[in-house]
């Protein structure tokens, strides 16, 4: 929804005796991001008998700027009037995008998407989640995919997006070496999106140090990515994982290396 100012507002304004709300939206902004300020003004003081307001908004700001930003408290702040429910915040800025971020909505959680997380991430539990999506111009690092498995345990799917290398990469000799990394059990997950991300990321999820990846699962990723990251489609270290993928999406490459094909011996590739 891009037309929250124009639409969704006066639509509304028409409603005075709604009862419960539900609104759920993404919009794009010039100069605000949607707060607690905000819906009070354009909404609930035009909906006296609202007994129930349940939301999950993310407002973004194009060209947004740099001596003025909002802080997450900032926010947070704009709620304190809201006592019926718990109010989370999460405010992101991204340089490369000149782009800004702000998430807000009611705690708990009842969709089953949440999407663009950045390491701002304010945790919680989200039990009825099932695809995530991941997005930042930070890098992430191994305890923040901790976070977000705690988080989301019942998550299908899962895309993750960031060029950055990770700061603390590992640099396992054996597994010996990995004590003092948590190995992350993804035992829902069915489809993993790697498209967009640096060579890391594929790591991460393909070492068996990090990671334990679920049977069957479907994997969309580079080809020349996975094949800088497995050594050629050699690494002893990345093999378990790749055993248990079902199925490989690989865009544009139609001729696959003999070992390539020895090191995904059950999986189809397209």
């Amino acid at each position: 929804m891009y037309f929250y100012d124009t639409i969704v507002i006066p639509l509304l304004h028409r409603m005075s005796n709604l009862e419960e709300l539900r609104l759920y939206f993404n919009c794009s902004r010039e100069e605000s991001f949607v707060d607690g300020n905000d819906l009070k003004t354009n909404i609930l003081i035009h909906l006296p008998r609202l007994t129930t307001f349940k939301f999950n908004i993310c407002s973004f700001i194009n060209h947004y700027n740099q001596s003025d930003l909002l802080s997450n408290e900032d926010i947070r702040n704009t709620f304190r009037d809201f006592s019926n429910n718990e109010i989370i915040s999460c405010v992101d800025y991204f340089p490369d995008e000149n782009k800004g971020q702000c998430h807000i909505y009611s705690y708990p959680f009842t969709l089953i998407s949440y999407e663009r997380i950045t390491n701002n991430f304010p945790c919680g539990l989200f039990p009825y989640v099932r695809k995530v999506s991941l997005f930042d111009e930070q890098p992430f690092q191994h305890e923040f995919f901790i976070r977000i498995q705690k988080s989301f345990p019942f998550i299908k799917k899962l895309t993750v997006t960031n060029w950055k290398a990770q700061n603390h990469k590992q640099h396992e000799k054996s597994k010996d070496d990995n004590r003092d990394l948590s190995l992350i059990h993804y035992q829902h997950l069915t489809s993993l999106f790697l498209t967009e991300v640096h060579d890391d990321y594929i790591e991460e999820f393909l070492l068996d140090t990090k990671t334990a990846l679920p049977f069957n699962l479907t994997l969309y990723v580079d080809y020349y990515s996975i094949q800088r990251v497995t050594h050629h489609f050699k690494r002893i270290e990345t093999r378990i994982n790749c055993s248990k993928i079902n199925c490989v999406y690989l865009d544009n490459v139609h001729h696959f290396s003999k070992d390539f094909r020895n090191y995904f011996l059950s999986t189809e590739y397209m």
